[in-house]
C-alpha cells in the first residue's frame, strides 16, 4: 500500500492550493471573464504552493505527474484538438450562419426566435461537442439579431447556453460524455441512447419556457437600419449540407466504433464537403507561407484553439492528483460507499461525490475522472448499470454547474454579450445568463426525478 502524501499544516495545508485556484479562477473571472489561457498562471501558483507545503516533494512530484499521465486525461486531450478542428471546420463553412437564415425565413421573432436559437445551439453543440465552442460560434451572431427580431435578451442568451449545454450532455464528441462512458467502461452508443431519456425531457420543457418567457421587453431598437440588417443574414441554405458530418460521426460512434475514428471520419468528411461544395477553400484547410516558414489554416487553428483547456486540464489533474495521494478523496469516497445502504441511496451518494468535487474543481471532466472509480465500484456493488452510472455522472456535472454564475460556462457566455451592445442589446453578468439557462435547471428537476423514482433504470443496461 502507498504512503499517502502529507503536508504542512494537515488537512488545512492540503486543501491550501485549492482555495489559492478557486479564489484565483473567482478573481479573474471576475475581472473580465478569460479564457482558460487566463487560469494557467492561477494553476501554476497552485502547484507552487502545493510543492512548498508537501512534506516529501519527490513524492509529491511524483503524485502530479502521475494525474497529468493518465490514459483518460490523454484521450480527453486528443479529443479536445480533434472535435476543435472539426469544430473550425463546421464554423468556417456557414453552417451557423445557414442555420440563422433557416429560423428568419421562418419568419420567427419573439419566443419563438428564442427558441429557434435554442435549437440551433443544440445542433451545433451537438455537431462540435463542446458547450463553449458552441457559446463563442453562435453568440455572436444570435444575441445581436435578437434585437431586431424583438427577443428578451436574458432569455435569448439562457436559450444560446442552454443549447450548448445540451450537446455538451449527449454529443458522442462531448469531453462529458467520452469522460462518464470511459471511466464506466460503457459504450459511447449505449451511453447516448440512454442519455435521451434525460435530456429530452428537458429540453422539451425548455424550449416551452423559452418560447413562453422569449418575447422581447421593450429593450433595443427594432427599427434600427443597422439591427435590421444584421438580422437579415445574407446567407442562405448552401451549408446545411454540413449536417451530414455530425450525421456520419454520431452514427458511427453508434455503431461502436473508435472515438478515434470517428472524430477523424468528421474532419476528413467536413473538409471534404466544405471543399466540394465550394464553401471552403483548399487554403483555409491548410496552407504553407514558404516565405515566413510558417503554416496556417483550420486544421492548426482548431488544433490550437484546444492548447487552452487542455493544459488548464492537465495542470488541474495534477493539482487534484496532489490533493488524491493525501487519502483525502478516498476517504470521502469511502464514508460515500460505507453509508449507501441500497440502490437509491448509492446513486445519490454518486450524485453529491461528483457535484462536490465539481464544486471543488469548478471542471466538469476533471470532475468526472476523479468520482470515476468509485461510481464504478459503488455501481458494481449495488448492481447499478454501467449506462445509468454514466449518466448520473454526466446530468450531475451538466445541470447546475452550467448555469451557476461563478462556473467558467456562465462567466464565458456572459461576455459574449459584449457583440450586441452595438445593435442594442443590453451586456448582461454571468448571473443573468446561468440563471436563465432554463435547459440546465431542467436537467437537474428531470435527473432527481429520475434519482427518486428511479426513471432511467434499464434491466437491460450491463453491470
Amino acid at each position: 500500500m502507498e504512503t499517502e502524501l502529507r503536508y504542512r499544516g494537515g488537512l488545512v495545508g492540503a486543501m491550501a492550493p485549492f482555495v489559492l485556484f478557486l479564489g484565483g479562477v473567482g478573481w479573474l473571472g471576475a475581472s473580465g471573464a478569460p479564457n482558460e489561457r487566463g487560469f494557467w498562471p492561477v494553476l501554476v501558483a497552485a502547484l507552487i504552493l502545493a510543492m512548498v507545503l508537501a512534506q516529501d516533494r519527490r513524492a509529491w512530484a511524483d503524485a502530479v505527474v502521475g494525474g497529468m499521465a493518465r490514459k483518460l486525461t490523454m484521450i480527453m486531450v486528443l479529443a479536445w484538438m480533434l472535435a476543435s478542428v472539426m469544430g473550425k471546420l463546421m464554423g468556417a463553412s456557414g453552417f451557423v450562419d445557414s442555420l440563422v437564415w433557416l429560423s428568419q425565413l421562418a419568419g420567427l421573432s419573439g419566443g419563438l426566435y428564442v427558441a429557434a436559437a435554442f435549437l440551433i445551439c443544440c445542433v451545433v453543440s451537438t455537431s462540435v461537442g463542446t458547450s463553449l465552442g458552441t457559446v463563442i460560434l453562435c453568440a455572436p451572431l444570435l444575441y445581436p439579431a435578437g434585437a431586431a427580431l424583438d427577443a428578451n435578451p436574458v432569455i435569448l442568451i439562457g436559450a444560446i447556453l442552454g443549447g450548448a449545454t445540451f450537446g455538451d450532455n449527449i454529443s458522442p464528441v462531448s469531453d462529458t460524455t467520452i469522460a462518464s462512458a470511459l471511466t464506466q467502461d460503457a459504450d459511447m452508443g449505449g451511453v447516448v441512447r440512454s442519455r435521451l431519456r434525460y435530456a429530452l425531457p428537458a429540453a422539451g420543457v425548455a424550449i416551452v419556457a423559452y418560447a413562453v418567457l422569449g418575447g422581447s421587453t421593450g429593450i433595443g431598437p427594432p427599427s434600427d437600419p443597422t439591427v435590421t440588417a444584421m438580422a437579415a443574414s445574407s446567407a442562405g441554405p448552401q451549408a446545411l449540407p454540413m449536417v451530414a458530418v455530425p450525421v456520419m460521426v454520431l452514427g458511427l460512434l453508434l455503431a461502436q466504433r473508435h472515438l478515434l475514428e470517428g472524430l477523424l471520419f468528421g474532419i476528413l468528411g467536413a473538409a471534404s464537403i466544405g471543399v466540394g461544395l465550394g464553401l471552403l477553400e483548399p487554403a483555409q484547410v491548410f496552407t504553407v507561407d514558404a516565405q515566413t516558414y510558417s503554416a496556417r489554416g483550420l486544421i492548426i487553428d482548431g488544433i490550437e484553439s484546444a492548447v487552452g483547456v487542455s493544459i488548464f486540464t492537465l495542470f488541474l489533474m495534477g493539482l487534484v492528483a496532489g490533493i488524491e495521494a493525501t487519502g483525502i478523496t478516498d476517504r470521502l469516497i469511502d464514508s460515500a460507499e460505507r453509508n449507501a445502504r441500497t440502490v437509491t441511496s448509492a446513486e445519490w451518494r454518486v450524485f453529491g461525490t461528483v457535484s462536490l468535487v465539481n464544486l471543488l474543481t469548478t471542471h466538469s471532466t476533471v470532475a468526472l475522472i476523479t468520482t470515476g472509480d468509485f461510481t464504478r465500484r459503488i455501481g458494481h456493488r449495488f448492481g447499478i448499470g454501467r449506462y445509468r452510472r454514466a449518466n448520473i455522472l454526466d446530468v450531475g456535472v451538466c445541470s447546475w454547474p452550467m448555469a451557476f454564475p461563478w462556473f467558467i460556462p456562465a462567466i464565458i457566455t456572459a461576455s459574449t454579450t459584449a457583440d450586441g451592445v452595438p445593435y442594442g442589446m443590453p451586456r448582461l453578468g454571468p448571473v443573468a445568463a446561468g440563471l436563465s439557462n432554463l435547459h440546465s435547471w431542467a436537467l437537474l428537476v428531470v435527473l432527481i426525478f429520475g434519482l427518486v423514482t428511479g426513471y432511467g433504470r434499464s434491466a437491460k443496461d450491463p453491470v
